[in-house]
């Protein structure tokens, strides 16, 4: 049986990078890529033997398209891969607003079009080794900062947080009660209504708390996150791909009353997997077109995560769960 034929639209950063993914794959081919700058998309093409063209008319011969072109363009582009039938990855966030991402996903409830978000680090193995470990989490912690990246229009929320909502949302379970932050913008370049920090507190029913922190004017890039149980706490360094875990076990002063010691366990597991997160997206994708992967979940998991940044966008209720049969 021929291997899928993947269709990429962008080639820009993210672009490049699902452009090497998909053609180190063996499971997939990439086909073309679309993008409307010969010298970087024909140039892309060529690197990873595939075709070029500057937009795209047909879709005859394509079994899945991946959607890296800007955010603003994510809602027409994915309209009409959906309507005509094609399965679609799009990179994060889905599109540029709530609305337009609803419309997306109901368009492809009803016309049964399997289609998934490009949240990436839920494919990072430090995370799925992580989420392994846990038995009764209770807090999550999350930060999330960069150095600026003019390129980049939309605001942190949708660019950077709305990674560490959807894994709170993994961890702690459910669609967040509570939603409360702030989001503050101080970079000269940054379009208004545009924010460079977002600090975040989100309370579930099931008591979970958590509390994340982006940002996009840092100094240096920071990801991390920090998993609280009553007994022992899981720490994440999605950076480097690795995962502590600390357990405390006693505390006292020191025998002269001037300091304190403690005794903590601390443990390094090895990781369930070193696969390279986007190539461990791209194959959730395979299986989503071949249809081992439930597409229903898989569109139901996309909307929790972009209710909240609409709450904190919009001010927004962010709402129940949207499940669907």
């Amino acid at each position: 049986m021929s291997k899928p034929r993947i269709l990429l639209i962008g080639a820009g950063s993210m672009g490049s990078l699902h452009a090497r993914v998909i053609s180190q794959s063996p499971l997939v081919e990439l086909a073309t890529v679309i993008d409307p700058r010969k010298d970087v998309g024909g140039a892309l093409a060529d690197r990873f033997g595939a075709t070029w063209a500057p937009a795209f008319s047909s879709l005859a011969g394509v079994d899945g398209v991946v959607v890296a072109a800007a955010t603003e363009a994510h809602f027409e582009l994915a309209m009409e891969v959906i309507e005509a039938g094609i399965p679609l990855l799009v990179e994060k966030p889905m599109s540029d607003g709530l609305e337009k991402t609803m419309a997306i996903l109901d368009r492809a409830e009803t016309l049964n079009v399997p289609i998934m978000c490009g949240l990436l680090e839920r494919f990072n193995p430090a995370v799925v080794t992580a989420k392994a470990l846990l038995d009764s989490p209770l807090y999550v912690t999350a930060t999330r900062h960069s150095p600026y990246v003019p390129r980049i229009r939309t605001g942190v929320s949708w660019d950077l947080l709305v990674h560490d909502i959807d894994l709170a949302i993994g961890i702690l379970g459910g669609t967040p009660t509570l939603v409360t932050g702030t989001l503050s913008q101080f970079h000269p370049s940054s379009i208004s209504g545009a924010e460079d920090v977002a600090e975040v507190v989100l309370g579930f029913e099931s008591g979970g708390t958590a509390h994340i922190s982006a940002s996009r004017i840092g100094q240096r890039k920071i990801r991390t996150l920090s998993i609280h149980e009553l007994d022992r706490m899981v720490e994440v360094d999605l950076l480097r791909r690795d995962v502590t875990v600390y357990h405390h076990v006693s505390g006292q002063a020191d025998d002269d009353g001037r300091g304190y010691k403690q005794q903590t366990v601390i443990e390094i597991p090895e990781l369930l997997t070193s696969q390279e997160p986007l190539a461990a997206q791209l194959d959730h994708f395979t299986a989503l077109i071949a249809g081992t992967v439930d597409a229903d979940a898989e569109r139901n998991s996309i909307i929790p995560s972009h209710r909240v940044v609409d709450k904190l966008k919009n001010g927004r209720p962010v709402g129940p769960p949207v499940l669907r049969p």
